[in-house]
């Protein structure tokens, strides 16, 4: 078979050249990505000289290569100057080291805490700049959302208030949905929805005149049911949704919204193991007594015991987080969404892609094992095996291994 002429010589040089060009306007990072995609050009250009005519590999590789590029290559910021942000939830985690981040580059930051005198606000008035301001706010206290609306209102009015950082989440309890309290849910939904919804719908007004941001930090436990989170989970997925009616109905107005999936990390909240633990023991006291030899001590335990352990292997670097924060308030595009932390684009491909079987046996793997309440134990009186379990080859009645994070 005769092979179709390749470019030699001077071509090549021509097209050489425009790449380094095409490089040098990217601002790529040298280092193994770079590297990386180098090299699988280098294999796709040894593929394409001998399976495709001269146009039509050309064509492959030029694709190719703008995908790399524009994958690899840093956003373009947008220069901090005078810009002002407010971000909630301050006393510890992300809230407070994102606050951090953004005062050491030269925001004007609203920080919120739940206190005044915490611990998390008493570092941030003592390592950061005068324009950081703190300011006490309960998201769920409407009397608190309205003083933080007119201090932002009355603060900004040099600077206008470019972005809004809903940071502020709760989650009290880590059991199945049926042994969470009505009042969990409400609770979770108080903090995590409806008080970023009243927040934010005091912002907007000052986010479209500066044609600002919005950044959200939810879960993916509100886009997929991991075991044990059921209250938290269905108020991440209820403002991760309203974030994206806000995304589409302010488009016109040049907001642009952003969403952060974080994986987990070591947050002090999550390193508060004591706080886990008086949790577990009001949940085991005000269990219907019903529930409770239904599921027995030990089920609960067992969960306890399992959300204790995956917190251990939870990350203790949030710069991943912080960095993504920044980058939806800075990039001259942002993404819709951010998913910072380990092991999460191999979660989203099982949850999206595979069986409903394996994907349920991979968040009891991942976060909490599977393990049958007391009711449905062999031995039991009355005890028979859940009737899905027989039809379903990828459920395992026993407890799934751990899988490490």
């Amino acid at each position: 078979m005769e092979r179709w002429p390749w470019p030699s010589g001077g071509a090549w040089l021509l097209v050489a050249a425009r790449a380094l060009l095409q490089l040098l306007r990217s601002d790529l990072r040298l280092g193994r990505p770079l590297l990386a995609a180098l090299a699988l050009l280098a294999a796709l250009d040894w593929l394409c000289q001998r399976l495709l005519p001269p146009p039509a590999a050309l064509a492959v590789l030029a694709a190719a290569g703008w995908i790399a590029l524009s994958r690899l290559a840093r956003p373009q910021r947008l220069p901090v100057a005078t810009r002002a942000v407010l971000i909630t939830g301050c006393d510890s985690g992300f809230g407070k080291e994102t606050a951090k981040k953004l005062d050491s580059m030269g925001f004007t930051v609203l920080a919120t805490v739940l206190e005044l005198n915490s611990p998390g606000a008493i570092e941030l008035r003592t390592c950061c700049s005068p324009r950081l301001r703190l300011l006490q706010l309960d998201l769920t206290k409407p009397g608190d959302i309205s003083r933080v609306l007119e201090f932002t209102k009355a603060h900004t009015t040099s600077t206008g208030l470019w972005g809004l950082v809903n940071n502020a989440g709760h989650n009290e309890v880590v059991a199945d949905a049926e042994l969470s309290p009505v009042a969990t849910f409400r609770s979770c939904m108080e903090v995590n929805f409806f008080g970023a919804l009243e927040l934010t719908k005091g912002l907007l007004p000052l986010l479209r005149s500066s044609r600002g941001r919005i950044v959200t930090v939810g879960s993916p436990a509100g886009d997929m049911p991991y075991p044990c989170l059921g209250a938290y989970g269905t108020s991440k997925a209820a403002v991760a949704l309203l974030m994206d009616t806000f995304s589409c109905e302010l488009l016109p107005w040049g907001v642009k919204v952003s969403i952060i999936q974080p994986g987990c990390f070591k947050t002090e909240s999550v390193r508060n193991v004591g706080q886990w633990e008086k949790r577990k023991q009001l949940l085991l006291a005000n269990l219907p007594q019903e529930l409770l030899q239904a599921y027995g001590k030990d089920y609960i335990e067992h969960l306890h015991g399992q959300f204790l352990r995956s917190l251990r292997l939870a990350m203790s670097d949030l710069s991943p987080v912080v960095d993504a924060i920044t980058d939806a308030l800075l990039a001259a595009r942002p993404r819709r969404r951010y998913y910072p932390g380990q092991g999460l684009g191999l979660m989203y491909f099982i949850h999206y892609y595979l069986p409903e079987g394996l994907r349920r046996r991979f968040l009891q793997a991942f976060f909490i094992s599977h393990r049958l309440p007391r009711a449905l134990q062999p031995g039991q009186p009355g005890a028979t095996p859940p009737q899905d379990a027989a039809q379903d080859p990828n459920l395992s009645l026993g407890p799934s291994p751990a899988v490490a994070r």
